[in-house]
């Protein structure tokens, strides 16, 4: 085993409940009981990625792979480059080790498809690395998008493939509002429980969440006092052009649960995102926090102008600030909200 290597206990001992995420963000809450990389996969998001004979990009190439091409991660190293904002690297087996920044934790659980949805429907997380959406419930239609893990959706009814009786969601997209179908079982309904509020007896006066730019951080206080704290990646520089995140005052006045987010060129730095999850605008030019699924690479600036976080970060941040959204509702979009200070 290289030296860099982090067995279970290190990695317990190093990432701590709090830092847990920076190694592997998808981890449940009960890894301390189990073996953290047991069923840990790992999605490409870059266009080509390459492992390592040893974390480092120093190190010998051993293997290429290319976007959405799912490998097991058997473990977390952590690089010899103390410059580096993201040391930390991901173990694939036999294959060596890749740039975790480029690998987003998965895992492939299957659902049991209900099919009791209500007319305004129930939020659905994507439980596989990924999922096509098709224009009609099969396989031979069609696919209008990739959605992939941790994303969130707005499941509209239930549908039934005739050539092999399959059962198919319905997801409604709201930045085209159109209609598409996911394998059922891909997508897992979340409960009335798990959106709950935290901290709500809290007020929200005594409630503040703090960016710091430079250090690319997201800090939450409770009385003046730290209760949550992750990286964060925020407004960068791509080849077209400077994106910033303000600094100043601001508050989470407007929130989402789901938001297709698409503007600009894709071949120029553009984007088309469906189903970002856990949204908090900021402010009216659509600046705000929100859960990333495209890249796992924070510490560094490399947004347009947003506050990037885990899915798992942003999902708190939602439940933990003002206004709250019922889980029955699209938005929440209110004169007041938790108190945001981004300085530098």
């Amino acid at each position: 085993m290289n030296s860099n290597d982090l067995s279970r206990r290190d990695f317990l001992k190093l990432s701590g409940l709090g830092l847990a995420s920076l190694f592997a963000p998808s981890l449940p809450l009960n890894f301390l009981l189990k073996d953290p990389y047991n069923a840990q996969q790992g999605r490409v998001t870059s266009r080509l990625l390459w492992s390592y004979d040893r974390p480092g990009f120093d190190a010998t190439r051993v293997k290429m792979y290319w976007r959405d091409l799912v490998v097991s991660i058997t473990n977390a190293a952590v690089s010899d480059d103390e410059t580096a904002y993201n040391r930390v690297w991901y173990e694939v087996g036999k294959d060596g080790y890749v740039y975790s920044g480029n690998v987003q934790p998965v895992r492939t659980v299957l659902n049991t498809p209900r099919t009791d949805i209500p007319m305004n429907g129930l939020l659905g997380e994507v439980s596989v690395p990924y999922s096509d959406a098709h224009e009609f419930p099969g396989t031979g239609s069609k696919v209008a998008y990739r959605i992939y893990y941790e994303t969130t959706h707005w499941i509209m009814s239930v549908a039934t493939n005739e050539d092999d009786g399959k059962l198919w969601y319905q997801i409604w997209d709201d930045k085209w509002d159109e209609l598409y179908y996911v394998p059922a079982e891909h997508l897992r309904i979340l409960s009335d429980e798990e959106l709950a509020p935290l901290s709500p007896d809290v007020p929200d006066d005594q409630k503040r969440v703090e960016v710091r730019l430079e250090a690319q951080l997201v800090i939450a206080y409770e009385y003046g006092n730290p209760v949550f704290a992750t990286r964060a990646a925020t407004g960068g520089i791509f080849r077209v052009g400077t994106y910033t995140t303000p600094t100043g005052h601001f508050m989470t006045y407007h929130k989402r649960p789901t938001r297709h987010m698409a503007a600009g060129d894709l071949a120029a730095s553009g984007f088309d995102l469906p189903g970002v999850p856990w949204v908090l605008y900021i402010n009216e030019s659509g600046v705000s926090f929100h859960g990333t699924y495209w890249h796992n690479d924070y510490g560094h600036p490399r947004s347009h102008g947003c506050i990037n976080l885990t899915p798992q970060a942003a999902k708190w941040l939602y439940r933990w600030t003002t206004p709250v959204v019922k889980p029955t509702d699209q938005y929440a979009y209110k004169s007041e909200g938790t108190q945001v200070e981004i300085v530098i």
